[in-house]
């Protein structure tokens, strides 16, 4: 990990012994993975970890005082649902050595995409008589790490979130919508949110049971994929951009797009693609409906 250059004095990284994170599971605890292909929203994450600090060494490398308040901070962002939040916040002994214990659960339906799991050691509170070569403000970060999880099993492969469709601006009976959002050179997975409506039980328990669905929610789960990708075919081909030709970033959306249309209409251009589309609608919606095999369960 490549440390940040900080405008104040900071420890060296030895001060801070911390153990990786852990997922709990039903027989115990296990080394958080890179990813998790078998995740969907339903799954909380349970998570723990131990993290020691010299204090002593800590304040004196850092220039301040030693009653100097220290608290240790666990940070999550998960970059599928555009959510973040404070994990947890335990407040450092004054004495040398100090202990912390991470203990908390992320809801499944929160997260989405890569989660980013920051844990920092900070300075509790202002100090108003600090050198301007000392942390002085509160939140200053003392040291940092990340480790992050893939959560991949997420049943349309990509982010989404269910949610109820009477507390936002949507129709309050509709099933699900996909927001797109973004350049075509932003990241997929903070680009695009499928949103499902938690009042619609039939499609909310469709993706519950997405890694095992029965017929009915196969069914179900057709019709959204044939829906999601006929919006994101559409948004791709009304910007101007979008070509063979252009060079688009690794994992961005616009990359995500070029490979969406080159499954779905292998061997043709976007030229053609575009042209078939505002010459005959109707047309190219079957044919959209052909590529995506809707209903072959």
């Amino acid at each position: 990990m490549t440390r940040r250059v900080l405008p104040y004095r900071a420890p060296t990284e030895d001060v801070v012994s911390a153990e990786t994170w852990r997922l709990v599971v039903e027989d115990g605890e296990v080394p958080l993975p890179e990813a998790m292909p078998d995740w969907d929203y339903q799954l909380d994450l349970p998570l723990r970890r131990t993290v020691r600090v010299d204090l002593e060494r800590a304040r004196l490398q850092s220039g301040l005082p030693d009653d100097a308040p220290l608290v240790l901070s666990a940070v999550w962002t998960a970059t599928g649902s555009n959510l973040s939040g404070p994990a947890q916040q335990i407040p450092m002994p004054a004495h040398a050595t100090g202990m912390a214990e991470f203990d908390f659960r992320l809801r499944g339906a929160d997260l989405g995409g890569l989660l980013l799991l920051d844990t920092a050691l900070l300075l509790a509170e202002r100090r108003v008589d600090a050198r301007p070569s000392t942390p002085r403000r509160a939140g200053s970060v003392l040291w940092s790490d990340r480790q992050t999880l893939r959560l991949q099993g997420d049943a349309p492969q990509f982010p989404m979130a269910v949610i109820d469709f009477a507390r936002t601006s949507f129709p309050d009976d509709a099933a699900w919508h996909l927001q797109i959002s973004g350049s075509l050179d932003s990241a997929t997975m903070g680009s695009l949110l499928l949103l499902v409506n938690e009042r619609n039980s039939t499609t909310a328990n469709a993706f519950q049971k997405a890694s095992k669905p029965g017929p009915v929610d196969r069914v179900v789960l057709s019709a959204v994929y044939a829906d999601a990708a006929r919006i994101m075919v559409e948004h791709a081909l009304n910007q101007d951009d979008f070509t063979e030709d252009t060079d688009f970033p690794e994992g961005s959306l616009g990359a995500t797009l070029l490979n969406l249309v080159e499954q779905l209409f292998p061997g043709q251009s976007i030229t053609d693609i575009r042209l078939r589309r505002q010459q005959s609608p109707a047309l190219f919606a079957s044919d959209l409906q052909a590529a995506v095999k809707i209903f072959e369960v």
